[in-house]
């Protein structure tokens, strides 16, 4: 296993944007579970085994914090949308799952590996119904426009990446195309939906889509660190997972440029292979650790943090803007 390298005390922003909508969370979880209501008792259970292990809640958090900042009071649209958000994510993790043949997600057995591929393909496509019901109820287009298309483009990120597993010699604008797509489009649309709520000018809306887009950049290309940086007990993943799947991220892209002509001989082999061995992966760790390429990469996500935090700028000055702005911080700062 790699050596860890100190970076910052996470700061509390997590937990402020937490306690900033504790009580519309709440309500979004009871939303959820009413909404996953079926009669066939194996969905209900796989939808709550699915559920309950350990998600952040964070593109949910991100739709009610954009929806306060902007100003909105009234109703419950924050509540049935942050649900939307969520689970459309939750969708996107079972497919994951199926694809990657994961075992373990958060430290919990994942539902494929306990009901089978088939059941939890259905049940991902089951909770993505379950959201265009959401979001047909809410009877907003330009929503349903954006949510539905941001699904869309997830499924586009998958398949790109699937596309070109097992090059290590990936470009960083491909890299940028696939976690934009796969990550950064439902962190995008979180932020718009909060600020389509208020009835915010299209300006407003821009830019917390802006502040989303490069939020969840951030966000990703730290994860992807954090699998070559990280400890399991506190990241509550396998450490070398993408390694191990042929997975180019940017920590590889980095080594890959920074390397001798012998050594990316050797990584393009490495990927070359049907399944890497820990012997790959302990020779990738220490090129990484020689090139500084963790440190790198952080450099990296560091410029989408500042993008993103200076994109709300413009916003009066309130708690949910300085919750919303300290949040990108976190993203690099978090290990779990």
């Amino acid at each position: 296993m790699g050596s860890v390298i100190p970076i910052k005390k996470i700061n509390s922003s997590y937990q402020d944007l937490k306690t900033l909508v504790k009580p519309r969370l709440s309500k979004v979880e009871e939303f959820i579970e009413k909404k996953l209501k079926s009669n066939v008792a194996l969905i209900e259970k796989m939808a709550e085994h699915h559920l309950s292990s350990g998600g952040k809640r964070l593109r949910a958090m991100l739709t009610l914090g954009s929806a306060k900042l902007s100003g909105y009071e009234l109703g419950d649209r924050d509540i049935n949308l942050a649900a939307c958000v969520e689970l459309i994510h939750s969708a996107t993790l079972l497919h994951d799952d199926v694809i990657d043949g994961s075992n373990l997600r958060r430290g919990i057995s994942t539902t494929n590996s306990i009901w089978g591929n088939q059941s939890s393909i259905l049940l991902g496509d089951y909770l993505l119904s379950r959201c265009f019901e959401i979001m047909v109820e809410d009877g907003d287009l330009e929503i349903l426009k954006l949510l539905s298309s941001t699904s869309a483009k997830i499924a586009q990120g998958e398949v790109l990446q699937l596309q070109h597993k097992g090059e290590a010699d990936l470009t960083e604008e491909t890299y940028l195309k696939i976690i934009d797509l796969k990550t950064a489009s439902l962190f995008s649309a979180s932020t718009r939906v909060g600020a389509c709520l208020s009835g915010s000018s299209e300006k407003e809306r821009n830019i917390l889509e802006f502040y989303g887009k490069n939020l969840g950049l951030a966000f990703q290309i730290a994860d992807d660190a954090l699998d070559y940086n990280s400890e399991e007990k506190m990241f509550g993943k396998k450490i070398g997972k993408d390694f191990y799947e042929g997975k180019t991220t940017l920590p590889i892209i980095i080594l890959f440029q920074r390397s001798n002509f012998n050594e990316r001989q050797e990584l393009l082999e490495i990927f070359k292979k049907d399944k890497r061995n820990k012997d790959d992966f302990d020779k990738a760790l220490k090129l990484i650790k020689k090139y500084s390429v963790i440190k790198e990469t952080f450099k990296r996500a560091e410029y989408f943090v500042n993008v993103s935090r200076d994109a709300i700028s413009v916003f009066n000055d309130t708690e949910e803007k300085r919750i919303l702005q300290n949040l990108t911080n976190f993203s690099l700062n978090r290990k779990f």
